[in-house]
Parts: structure tokens; C-alpha cells; sequence
């Protein structure tokens, strides 16, 4: 497959039929004038060295060569080699809830978009760590595998909303244990699972899951979002309602967001409008020991160009040393 890096450059050959037919109206022009002039056979063998032939041969080997120079400053690369690359770093995995509860609007513009704008600002501020993203309600699901790839972090990270997991809850320890299985074979040492989440969760015993990945010598940093007076959770224009028919107020439940983080070796943060909290957990990761990674990645191409200017340049020479008389048919009278 070709890939042209400098693709832009390919509008040039527009210009390629338009020296073609440039030419030729030229040519039409000097045989109206030629015709002006007298009987064309007449004027033709007063010129009998002239060759009109040439000319359209000239002409068609000019367009060649400035084809394939154009081709050549486009940067024509041949398919992709796989070359091993080394970085250094930790591996994050981002535990987010997306349940209902996330609709709330006590973080402007809800807690769910502020979370992911927050998550979209890490990003940026990474450099050679790896990431990776679960989305958790009532299920958990690995949404972006363990990755350097920032841009397509991103990618994935927009396209998260609460219809990500079907199953409707807060099953916080599932999320840690699905982040628990994202991290790589090469990982040993800095690993690092950040949940953000309102706290209330109704499935299981996330504390228990964050003290297993302490043992395993992950540490679990939580990022409470919400307040703990409440707030009502909209959803398709009304307020969610319960089945008694009364409005559903979520609150914040810290009490198991710090237990979390203490028993996994990590720390609690209570996000805000102003600094949501995902800056000091970074800098706390980064202290932790650099891993090793290696991974392979397509970066390195054939480069095609030479061939094509090497080709445009035979064509321009032939065309200069090719004259507008005719040949002699014999070298000797």
C-alpha cells in the first residue's frame, strides 16, 4: 500500500493536461499563422528540417517528468516497517462510574462530562505512561486497553456516556477487579488504579477488591465526585423519579472512597470545579519506580521518493536533447 506524506503536493498534477493542452493550442495558432503566410506545402519546404512530430514528443516527456517529480515531493512511502520501542513509565488504568447517579449537575456541566474533561487533561500531561479505561455501573467493561496511544485514549474517552453499560448501579468492586486484569504482563511494579465515582455503591465491597490489588502491590486511588447534600439526577429532560414516584436525590459517599484508598496504599481526593484532583494523584504515581515497556509499533516507512525524482530527471534530460529538426536519414551524402 502507498502512503503519500506530503499528499497536498498531488493537486500539482492538474497541471499536467493543461500543459498538454496548452500545446496544442499553441501549435493550432503558428499553423493559422503559417497558412497566412502562403500555400502551407510551400512554406513547409522552405523549412524542411523542421519536424512537428518532435515537438509532441518533447512535449509528452516534459509532462512525464513533471508527473513523477510531483509524485516524488509527495513522498510516496511503501507499506510500514514494525520497529520495537522502549519507554519508561507507570501503567494507570481509569476506573469510571457512569451510571445515572454521574448525571448530577452539582460539577458543572455534570459529573460524568467534568470527570471526562478532567480525564481528557491527564492525558495531556502524560508522556511515556501508559493508560488504560473501565467503565463500570451495574457491570464493569474494559473500554480502552492498556495503551500508549493518547489520541485514540481520547477517542475512546468521548464516546463514553451513561449508555455505556447496559446494566444500571454502582458496582464499584467489579470495576476494580476488571481494572486488576488490564494491566499488561510486562507491569510489575507501577500500577496504579484511579476511581472516580459518587461513592454510592449498592453491588459489592469494593473495599475488599482495593485491599487484593494492594497485595499485588497495585496502588488504588479514589476521586469522590458529588456532594454529600445531594443532588436530583436528570434525565431525558424531567427529573429520575423512584418507583413511588419520588424525586431520587445521589449523594456523595466519601466514607467508602477513603476506606478504598487506604487500604490500597493510595489516596482520597474530593474533586471540585476548580481541581477535580487527578493532578496530585499523577504526581504522586510519578514518584513511584518507572517501569520498562516495550512495545511494537508501525513508525517506520519505505521512502519511495528518490526512485520517482531519479525518473522525472532521466525525463527532463532526454526531453532538453531532444531537438525540433529531423533526424538525417544518412550520415553520409
Amino acid at each position: 500500500m502507498i502512503i503519500f506524506a506530503q499528499y497536498r503536493f498531488l493537486w500539482l498534477l492538474l497541471l499536467v493536461p493543461l500543459f498538454l493542452l496548452g500545446y496544442g493550442v499553441v501549435r493550432r495558432l503558428r499553423l493559422a499563422r503559417v497558412r497566412r503566410l502562403g500555400d502551407r506545402a510551400l512554406v513547409e519546404a522552405l523549412m524542411p528540417s523542421y519536424s512537428g512530430a518532435k515537438g509532441w514528443v518533447r512535449m509528452v516527456l516534459f509532462s512525464l517528468a513533471f508527473f513523477f517529480f510531483v509524485i516524488g515531493l509527495a513522498r510516496p512511502r511503501l507499506g510500514a516497517k514494525l520497529s520495537e520501542r522502549e519507554t519508561h513509565g507507570a501503567e494507570i488504568v481509569i476506573a469510571l462510574d457512569v451510571s445515572n447517579s454521574m448525571l448530577s449537575q452539582d460539577l458543572s456541566p455534570n459529573r460524568l462530562d467534568r470527570a471526562k474533561l478532567a480525564i481528557s487533561r491527564l492525558v495531556d500531561r502524560l508522556q511515556e505512561d501508559r493508560i488504560g479505561l473501565v467503565v463500570f455501573a451495574g457491570d464493569a467493561f474494559v473500554q480502552l486497553p492498556i495503551t500508549a496511544d493518547y489520541v485514540s485514549a481520547k477517542m475512546f474517552l468521548n464516546s463514553v456516556d451513561t449508555g455505556s453499560v447496559p446494566i444500571q448501579g454502582t458496582a464499584i468492586g467489579e470495576a476494580v477487579y476488571t481494572a486488576i486484569r488490564s494491566f499488561s504482563a510486562q507491569s510489575e511494579k507501577s500500577r496504579a488504579i484511579i476511581v472516580i465515582t459518587d461513592g454510592e455503591n449498592h453491588e459489592d465491597d469494593p473495599v475488599a477488591a482495593a485491599k487484593e490489588a494492594a497485595e499485588m502491590g497495585i496502588r488504588v486511588y479514589t476521586v469522590g465526585v458529588g456532594s454529600a447534600q445531594g443532588q436530583p439526577i436528570p434525565k431525558d429532560g424531567e427529573l429520575m423519579k423512584d418507583k413511588d414516584g419520588n424525586i431520587v436525590v445521589t449523594r456523595l459517599d466519601e466514607q467508602v472512597l477513603r476506606e478504598m484508598a487506604r487500604v490500597g496504599n493510595g489516596a482520597y481526593v474530593h474533586a471540585g470545579n476548580e481541581e477535580f484532583g487527578l493532578n496530585p494523584i499523577v504526581d504522586d504515581i510519578r514518584r513511584m519506580e518507572d517501569e520498562r515497556f516495550s512495545s511494537v509499533v508501525f513508525e517506520e516507512y519505505d521512502e519511495q521518493y528518490m526512485y520517482f525524482f531519479a525518473i522525472a530527471l532521466a525525463l527532463f534530460v532526454l526531453e532538453m536533447l531532444i531537438g525540433e529538426k529531423k533526424a538525417k536519414r544518412r550520415l553520409f551524402e
